[in-house]
């Protein structure tokens, strides 16, 4: 029978496993962004979504559940009294996953996991197009300043003949 196998193993035994997702949890509440694989993005989703639906209901009993699970008495403070009351009107779906790139070292594709209702910050990075027509837009500008430059001198020079010649 396959009880119990549907979760990634991440190549890791059950305590080590364990261990990684508590930590990437309390990660998580703390700095509310951080970069990860995408396995273990998928991983933490909902066990993180989990832990922000107790945080919704701040009493002692979720309270103790979180402690239970986070590393850090900060973090559970912090998970109810900012990140529980921004998400309160919220029916799940508190974070997302964006791909961003492949690791350099052995090509496994990396994703930030963040909060949906970051406080304070634009939550979506700007697409790779748009960072490559800036500089490109920038790079146009003085050459054309130099081409109007030179036709400018090129206007002045047969002038410039032709007042010699007189």
């Amino acid at each position: 029978m396959r009880h119990g196998k549907g979760l990634r193993q991440l190549s890791r035994s059950t305590s080590h496993r364990r261990a990684l997702l508590r930590n990437l949890a309390t990660s998580f509440i703390k700095y509310e962004r951080f970069e990860t694989t995408v396995e273990k993005a998928k991983e933490i989703r909902p066990v993180v979504e989990r832990l922000i639906t107790l945080g919704k209901d701040d009493n002692v009993h979720s309270r103790r559940q979180v402690y239970s699970y986070l590393m850090d008495k900060s973090v559970v403070h912090k998970l109810f009294t900012d990140i529980g009351v921004r998400v309160k009107n919220r029916n799940g779906g508190y974070t997302r996953i964006v791909r961003t790139r492949y690791r350099n070292g052995d090509a496994a594709q990396m994703a930030v996991i963040e909060l949906v209702d970051r406080a304070g910050e634009k939550a979506v990075e700007p697409k790779k197009a748009e960072k490559k027509a800036a500089p490109k837009a920038a790079k146009k500008a003085p050459a054309k300043s130099e081409g109007a430059e030179k036709k400018s001198a090129a206007k002045k020079t047969p002038a410039k003949k032709a007042a010699k010649s007189e």
